[in-house]
């Protein structure tokens, strides 16, 4: 048996032991940390060379499209793009974050390339403002303007290359005015943009004060439960956008909007309550509008938007919508509008899978041709659900 000496010898060994060991695991440690940092260094300068190699490629290749006269936005090049990094990345970073990335990169390519403008519904933090730059990226330059029609007329007038307005919310549905636009407009539709959005209430009064509330109209519908419950009183008051409504609700007492939180920190106007619309899947769909249409590319899944009119017999829709089930060729959607050139007559705006220069849609527009007085194909462009 040891004697007490022997056990408290053993255990100042022991425990001199273990702080020996423990000192050299940190330093072994930090000597790691300092070795990881330096190859993390001399991978960001392989990464910065390499962008430079990148977007210098890229320029060259402006130079070319600007002789062609060939725009140098192309949406259908870019998902060829992101198809491609996204089958060679094996991990750990997410593909969505990688696109984001290279989202960047492409665009500032193109802002070398030209001086694009590109034209959405404003006032600055919008949420048609942030999918415009989720689609062209924080490199080019942004106009903002007053109203949707002035979107439209910019772009026509040229003072603006590129337009994003909504189209439609997955709550509240189409936005009438766009599709309006889109019947009478020279323009066509180039790409689409998906935005999550959520709804904050601001205001510089409390809640019990308040007695307007301002905002979208599509906003204000998005948000119609937690406003019956929270503010059943409150006058709702449609404005041109939801940043323009908190502009309109800073220096106003017992005034409320409803917009994104972006609106609220630029505009500095107190948030009173986050998350307010009615669904939590809540998002909005956006397009791009430009002069010039989209040619196919191989790779590239497109949808395809068009207008028509029906003739007035029975059975006619039914005749339209024979010329794509025959062909197997899938609907994403179909609603109606009215035209506004005689009472009771509608135009209906249909979606579909493929492009308008595809050997079997050309079929499918022939037929549609001969069977409806009026037929108009919006644009066919990228299908992306990103």
């Amino acid at each position: 048996m040891k004697s007490e000496y022997s056990i408290c010898i053993d255990w100042i060994i022991d425990r001199v032991s273990s702080s020996i060991e423990y000192k050299s695991s940190g330093i072994l440690k930090k000597n790691d940390l300092e070795s990881l940092r330096q190859e993390i260094d001399q991978i960001d300068s392989n990464i910065v060379t390499l962008l430079n190699q990148r977007v210098g490629k890229a320029g060259e290749i402006g130079k070319i499209k600007e002789k062609l006269g060939v725009d140098p936005y192309d949406p259908s090049r870019e998902e060829q793009v992101f198809a491609k990094i996204s089958s060679l990345n094996e991990g750990p970073m997410q593909i969505a974050s990688l696109r984001t990335i290279y989202r960047e990169v492409i665009s500032a390519s193109i802002a070398l390339e030209k001086d694009l403008v590109i034209g959405y519904l404003g006032p600055e933090a919008t949420y048609t403002h942030q999918a415009a730059v989720k689609n062209f990226g924080a490199g080019l330059k942004y106009q903002a303007l007053p109203d949707i029609p002035d979107v439209f007329r910019a772009v026509e007038a040229g003072s603006c290359d590129y337009g994003v307005v909504p189209i439609e919310n997955s709550t509240e549905g189409a936005v009438n005015r766009s599709l309006d636009l889109l019947v009478d407009s020279e323009l066509t539709i180039i790409s689409q943009v998906y935005l999550n959005v959520r709804h904050s209430l601001f205001s510089s009064s409390t809640l019990e004060n308040i007695r307007q509330v301002k905002s979208k109209d599509q906003a204000l519908a998005q948000c119609a439960d937690w406003l019956r419950l929270h503010l059943p009183d409150a006058e709702l008051i449609p404005v041109n956008s939801t940043a323009e409504a908190v502009c309109q609700c800073r220096e106003e007492e017992g005034i409320a909007a409803i917009a994104g939180g972006l609106a609220g920190r630029i505009y500095g106007v107190p948030e009173l309550a986050e998350g307010i619309q009615d669904r939590a899947d809540n998002v909005t769909r956006f397009l791009v509008v430009a002069q010039n249409g989209l040619p196919p590319k191989e790779g590239v899944l497109y949808r395809t938007s068009l207008v028509m009119s029906l003739a007035d017999r029975v059975g006619a829709l039914q005749t339209v919508l024979h010329e794509f089930s025959e062909r197997k060729i899938n609907l994403c959607k179909i609603e109606s509008r009215p035209s506004k050139k005689k009472s009771w007559d509608y135009y209906f705006f249909i979606d579909f899978t493929g492009h308008a220069g595809d050997p079997e849609i050309e079929e499918v527009l022939t037929g549609l041709s001969a069977a409806c007085p009026f037929l108009k194909i919006l644009g066919s462009y990228p299908e992306t659900t990103v």
